[in-house]
């Protein structure tokens, strides 16, 4: 059913004051940040079964249809995510990982869980040529962040997406932004974490406020990062993997869901450097 006139304006009122009253009895508060956010969002919460027509655990329901967990290791990383505060997503290319780690955090800011989504990966592959290209800073790095401003589109219609982001509820940022912020009741991504050091996780890391979560995605495979400098994926799974509230999901080539070839072309890596 489609509403307009006064009676859609009223139904649109009704429900972003019971989003309040949810946002408040969570936070304990609601701010301007909040009401803005609520106003955005309203109309998007439609009661929708939890499982896809073949009982596959669903994420986010989107303009484009249902994002749902597709294979066990997906399963299990949207289970891990849920009991954690903190998720590392560790796998090959091809398994979901920023995908799904994408639609969690925009379930999260649809469900009122948060008040903002920062997303962000470093820009290594840039290296030196970075200089050389056109724009500022921001514009030069843009290409590199291309994969998670495909996912949002994907689950947020454009003209929404766009309000989103102005609003800084959306932010899609190089990783050098994030040092010196602290960031409260945020769903946090850092997407290709191999190619972090291991000062910028442990800067990333420390940036979670209250009632935060956080998602760190990698393939310990494609580090980019020259030998002198370890990768600091590789280091906080060491670090980190006795801490609570900390889950660790690792995906294998049976949670590629790309062409058939690209599992073989997996396992024949793998082969080849056991050997």
């Amino acid at each position: 059913m489609i509403l307009d006139g006064p009676k859609a304006e009223n139904t649109q009122i009704e429900s972003v004051v019971k989003d309040m009253l949810i946002t408040a009895g969570r936070k304990g508060f609601v701010d301007e940040d909040d009401v803005n956010t609520l106003i955005t969002l309203s109309g998007n919460n439609e009661h929708k079964p939890q499982t896809d027509n073949n009982n596959n655990p669903v994420v986010l329901y989107t303009h484009k249809g249902a994002v749902s967990a597709a294979t066990d290791g997906q399963k299990t990383f949207l289970k891990t995510v849920l009991k954690n505060d903190i998720t590392f997503a560790v796998g090959p290319a091809g398994t979901g990982k920023t995908y799904l780690a994408v639609a969690c955090a925009v379930a999260s800011l649809k469900n009122k869980e948060v008040t903002r989504i920062v997303i962000t990966r470093p820009a290594v592959e840039a290296g030196e040529n970075l200089g050389f290209l056109p724009g500022d800073l921001r514009e030069k790095i843009d290409p590199y962040l291309t994969p998670i401003y495909d996912a949002l589109k994907d689950m947020i219609k454009p003209d929404k997406l766009k309000k989103l982001m102005e609003q800084k509820i959306i932010e899609v940022a190089p990783l050098a932004y994030m040092r010196g912020r602290t960031l409260h009741n945020a769903f946090l991504i850092l997407d290709e974490a191999q190619n972090a050091t291991r000062m910028q996780m442990k800067m990333f890391l420390t940036r979670m406020g209250v009632t935060s979560k956080a998602i760190v995605t990698g393939d310990v495979t494609q580090i980019d990062l020259p030998q002198v400098k370890k990768s600091g994926l590789l280091d906080a799974i060491r670090v980190l993997k006795k801490v609570n509230e900390i889950g660790f999901v690792y995906f294998t080539e049976k949670d590629v869901l790309r062409h058939k070839l690209v599992k073989k072309i997996i396992m024949a890596y793998e082969k080849n450097e056991k050997k």
